[in-house]
C-alpha cells in the first residue's frame, strides 16, 4: 500500500486542475494546492482510512479554496470601507482634519510664504502655473515652498505643542492653551 504522501503526489495534476477550474488563475491554483498539501501532511495522522487519502485531500483543498474566497471578501469589504472613509474626507471633512490653528497662523507668516501654502497645499494649484505666475523657476518655487512649510511647522509647534508633534491631524489643542505665535 502506498503512503499518503505518494498517493497525494500521484494526483497533484488532478488536484491542480480542480483548483484551476474554481480559481481561474493557474498560479493561484498551484499555490492553493501547495498550501493544501502542507495542511494535509501536517494533519496526516487524522486520516483513518489510508485508502481514502484522495477524497480526504479534496476536502482539505475545498476548504482552502473557500478560505481564500472568504479572505478576499473580507479584504474587499475593508477596501470598500476605506474608500468610503476617504470619500468622506474628500467631501469636506478636510476642514475638521486639518488643524484650525493654521488659518490663524498663516496671516502672521511672511506674505510670500503664506501665499504659497494657501495656493499649493490648500487650494492644490499646479506648481508649474504658480511658478510661471510668480516669474520664478520650478526649483526656486520648491525651495520657497519648503521654507514656507518649515516656517509654518515651526509656528505650529510653538503654538500647539503636542498636537503639532503628531502632524496636526484632528487637532485637539484648546484655544486657552495656545500661546500667541
Amino acid at each position: 500500500m502506498a503512503t499518503i504522501e505518494t498517493q497525494l503526489l500521484e494526483n497533484v495534476r488532478e488536484f491542480t486542475a480542480f483548483a484551476r477550474k474554481r480559481l481561474r488563475d493557474p498560479g493561484l491554483a498551484a499555490d492553493v494546492v501547495q498550501e493544501s498539501l502542507l495542511k494535509a501532511l501536517r494533519s496526516s495522522d487524522q486520516l483513518r482510512d489510508k485508502e481514502n487519502a484522495k477524497a480526504w485531500f479534496y476536502r482539505i483543498l475545498r476548504r482552502t479554496i473557500i478560505d481564500l474566497y472568504r479572505r478576499r471578501d473580507a479584504r474587499d469589504r475593508a477596501l470598500e470601507d476605506l474608500e468610503r472613509e476617504l470619500d468622506g474626507v474628500q467631501n469636506g471633512e478636510e476642514e475638521r482634519v486639518v488643524c484650525s490653528c493654521m488659518e490663524r497662523l498663516l496671516p502672521r507668516m511672511a506674505a510670500q510664504h503664506s501665499e504659497l501654502i494657501r495656493r499649493i497645499d490648500l487650494k492644490e494649484e499646479n506648481s508649474d502655473l504658480v511658478a510661471a505666475e510668480l516669474g520664478i523657476s520650478r526649483n526656486n518655487l520648491n525651495v520657497r515652498l519648503h521654507r514656507a512649510r518649515q516656517q509654518l511647522k515651526s509656528r505650529l509647534e510653538e503654538n500647539c505643542r503636542v498636537c503639532a508633534a503628531h502632524g496636526c491631524l484632528d487637532c485637539h489643542c484648546s484655544s486657552d492653551a495656545k500661546r500667541p505665535a
